[in-house]
């Protein structure tokens, strides 16, 4: 029987994170400030996220995860 971990197999997500990652692509997370074409205010991403510039093994379904490059561009937005 195969071992079974509720949320290991799932994005934590499906469509909540294909809608951020549409509000988000190409856009700066900026710490103070507002949201526009360029930037996303950090105050307003949701309470459980974190801004990942490398992959980690830090695993928890119910977090959003917005990955940048070097420069803070938002490349992609995964749960997880």
């Amino acid at each position: 029987m195969p071992l079974v971990v509720p949320g290991i197999n799932s994005n934590g997500g499906g469509d909540l994170t294909q809608e951020w990652m549409q509000k988000l692509a190409g856009k700066k997370i900026s710490e103070s400030g507002s949201t526009d074409n360029t930037n996303f205010a950090k105050k307003d991403l949701p309470q459980n996220h974190r801004v990942v510039g490398e992959d980690t093994m830090d695993h928890q379904p119910n977090r959003l995860n917005i990955h940048t490059d070097k420069d803070g561009l938002v490349k992609k937005v995964t749960h997880g």
